[in-house]
C-alpha cells in the first residue's frame, strides 16, 4: 500500500490547517532560542489551538512557494526523547531540502520527508 497517496490523511491535514491560526514564532533568519548557532532558513511556526506530542501545537514550515500542503516530516529527537510531526506549508523543493537537513544536521534528531 501506497500511504503517501492517502488523499483522506491529507485533506486531514488541510483541514486541520484551514481551522487553525498559523503563528510564526521562529521566522526565517533567526535563531533557535537554545541553540544560538542555529538560524532558521525557512518561517518556523504552530498552528494555534491544536497540540503535539510535545503538548504544544502542531509545527509547521512555512514557505515562499504557492500556499498548498504537499508534503510532512516525522522526526525522532533522541534528546526529548520524542516524535513529532512538522507540516510543510507552500515549501519550494529547496526550502523542503533545507527542511530536510534541518531535522538530519545532528546525532540526536532524525527525519524522515514524505511527500504527498
Amino acid at each position: 500500500m501506497n500511504f503517501e497517496k492517502n488523499e483522506e490523511f491529507w485533506k486531514a491535514i488541510e483541514d486541520l490547517v484551514d481551522q487553525s491560526e498559523i503563528v510564526i514564532d521562529r521566522p526565517k533568519g533567526t535563531a533557535h532560542p537554545k541553540y544560538p548557532n542555529s538560524v532558521y532558513r525557512v518561517d518556523y511556526g504552530y498552528l494555534k489551538g491544536t497540540s503535539s506530542m510535545d503538548g504544544a501545537g502542531i509545527d509547521v514550515w512555512v514557505g515562499s512557494g504557492e500556499t498548498k500542503i504537499d508534503a510532512i516530516m516525522v522526526t525522532v529527537d533522541l534528546m526529548k526523547h520524542d516524535s513529532e510531526m512538522k507540516i510543510l506549508i507552500g515549501c519550494t523543493e529547496e526550502e523542503k531540502e533545507i527542511v530536510y537537513k534541518t531535522h538530519n544536521e545532528t546525532a540526536f534528531m532524525k527525519g524522515i520527508l514524505i511527500r504527498r
